[in-house]
């Protein structure tokens, strides 16, 4: 296994988040590479499904350090009451400099001014105290289910 490189404390302004709808080839290209990063990308995936999985979102963010993605973020829903945020990711030598909180806070700011009033979303493990940090909560009594096959 590579070995990644942690980098310095960035400074907050050094990357800038921005909601794409049409990404260019380039994008494409790490966005690619970000979700096969997340094990989230398999051999019959396209760049085709790309272009609609990031059209389709309610929304979809990027995070950048000098015009390279380093993370991103999307949000799905009914664009009328509700929405889920899903497909957060900070390329790993980028993590623990507040990028994933800032494409939350985003992306949760963007829904609750586009006018939807029940934003959720399904923490992976081990990260449900850094969602608990940016104001989510268990849903008492309420299981997360998946359709199985």
């Amino acid at each position: 296994m590579r070995k990644t490189k942690k980098l310095a404390k960035l400074p907050p302004q050094r990357v800038r988040c921005r909601f794409v709808r049409k990404p260019g080839r380039s994008l494409e290209g790490r966005l690619v590479e970000m979700y096969r990063a997340a094990g989230w990308w398999g051999r019959e995936d396209t760049p085709a499904l790309l272009k609609k999985l990031v059209f389709g979102s309610h929304c979809f963010i990027v995070a950048e350090d000098r015009g390279r993605a380093v993370g991103m973020g999307r949000a799905i829903g009914d664009r009328a009451s509700d929405a889920y945020i899903q497909d957060v990711f900070v390329e790993e030598a980028y993590r623990g400099n507040g990028i994933g909180a800032q494409i939350v806070r985003r992306i949760a700011r963007r829904l609750k001014g586009d006018g939807l009033r029940w934003i959720g979303l399904i923490a992976a493990p081990g990260t449900r105290s850094f969602y608990e940090g940016l104001g989510f909560g268990r849903m008492p009594r309420f299981d997360p289910m998946l359709r199985k096959g």
